[in-house]
């Protein structure tokens, strides 16, 4: 076996048309990126590709010319349209032979479940001439290790993701360490931020950008930006401490807009706050339909401080429940800031909560009228001290759930900028 050159890079090549069409999401890709990086195995490109020889020759002419390590997921099944083995075979001018115990092992799969397999799943025990079996034991399809051409290895899995994620660790990691990788890891960091555009942060964090290792790289995402922070070294722990000054700078340039690393979510960061504080929030909801509500009780714990809600879609219940003034209604509409703060200052006294949080707003695609239009949100958070209210808009091109997913997000983040001024007292 042929020492893979520690400059090639790998490329993974998803086949399988219903990737194309939208029926199913592509996690493989997503993993395999993730453990690519685990072992400091650079990789530029990604191909998803249908169930069809000739383009499948395409994808695999392109692949190869520029990426030494190639990982296929799909089209290994016993199907006319699981192509992926054939197609390796015939580019590389290769037979197709049955691999040795393959067979035997596939019916005695088959035999464990009561059934019998039959010759139509024996194609499944094809491979190209001179590969070697990545083995399956939590299915039928197995997989290969191919030094298909001197300095170019190719790995292919079922696209079925829970085997090939156990073929991957079981068998194809070891692999890929003999081949001298894992020597080095890619260390990613991911910072976000609420309320700071991506070109506004990315200015500030101008000269961070031009930086090599490591890495800072922006992008937005649901409303939030982000800032990854990646370091190559030999260790996880090295890569820490080459991120470390760049990740405190980073926190520093971002300033409030900054809430979490990684996986913590608003919710989390907020619940995190209210916990910490030993303090409580109610919620009440026109536009969101308790959607807060439901973020925030997501949170493992978050019955510590969330005290409950009330979703006021009707004016009547906006009157009746948060005591609401139907006078100040009449005047200023629902989708008002008096009237979201009344809300705000109502489901906090009702509930005998410290924070008290209200969103009124016309998520669309109708409730338009002049001066008003969709994507319009009033926002406010109530506390001892006050009550201080947010106009949003979010615009009708956003669409109706975006609306509502970005008014959600935008009163928990007003909610931890007023924790946040609170707890400095």
């Amino acid at each position: 076996m042929q020492v893979l050159a520690m400059n090639a890079s790998a490329e993974v090549i998803c086949v399988g048309s219903e990737l194309l069409l939208g029926q199913i999401t592509n996690t493989n890709a997503r993993f395999l990126a993730t453990e690519l990086a685990r072992l400091g195995v650079p990789h530029y490109f990604q191909t998803v590709v249908g169930d069809n020889e000739t383009r499948i020759h395409e994808a695999l002419s392109v692949a190869a010319a520029r990426s030494g390590l190639l990982l296929f997921t799909g089209g290994l099944g016993p199907t006319a349209d699981d192509l992926t083995h054939e197609s390796l075979a015939s580019y590389f001018n290769v037979p197709m032979v049955e691999g040795q115990g393959l067979w035997e092992d596939l019916q005695a799969k088959f035999q464990a479940r009561g059934r019998v397999a039959t010759e139509i799943q024996r194609k499944q025990c094809l491979l190209p001439a001179g590969a070697h079996v990545l083995p399956n034991a939590w299915g039928t399809a197995v997989g290969l290790l191919w030094e298909a051409r001197p300095g170019l290895h190719i790995l292919t899995f079922p696209g079925v993701p829970g085997e090939m994620t156990r073929m991957w660790q079981a068998n194809a990691v070891p692999y890929l360490k003999a081949l001298g990788w894992g020597k080095r890891v890619f260390h990613s960091e991911i910072l976000r931020f609420w309320g700071v555009g991506e070109a506004q942060l990315a200015q500030k964090a101008h000269h961070l950008l031009q930086s090599t290792n490591p890495t800072v790289a922006p992008y937005a995402q649901g409303g939030e930006v982000h800032l990854r922070v990646t370091a190559a070294a030999p260790d996880v722990e090295t890569a820490q401490t080459l991120m470390a000054p760049v990740i405190a700078e980073l926190k520093t340039l971002g300033g409030a807009y900054y809430f979490g690393s990684d996986e913590t979510t608003l919710p989390l960061a907020v619940g995190s706050l209210l916990n910490h504080q030993g303090q409580t929030v109610a919620v009440a909801e026109s536009c969101t339909g308790g959607l807060v509500g439901q973020l925030l009780t997501a949170v493992a714990g978050s019955s510590r401080y969330f005290r409950g809600g009330i979703i006021a879609y009707d004016n009547q219940v906006k009157i009746d429940l948060l005591g609401v003034d139907p006078a100040l209604l009449a005047q200023e509409g629902a989708v008002s800031l008096a009237v979201a703060c009344q809300m705000a200052e109502g489901v906090r006294a009702r509930l005998g909560t410290d924070w008290g949080v209200s969103i009124t707003g016309i998520a669309g695609p109708g409730g338009a009228s002049a001066g008003k239009p969709v994507g319009l949100v009033c926002i406010a958070v109530a506390g001892k001290d006050g009550t201080r209210e947010w106009e949003y808009r979010f615009g009708a091109q956003q669409g109706r759930e975006s609306v509502r997913w970005l008014s959600a997000h935008a009163a928990l983040d007003g909610l931890r900028h007023q924790i946040n001024k609170f707890s400095q007292k």
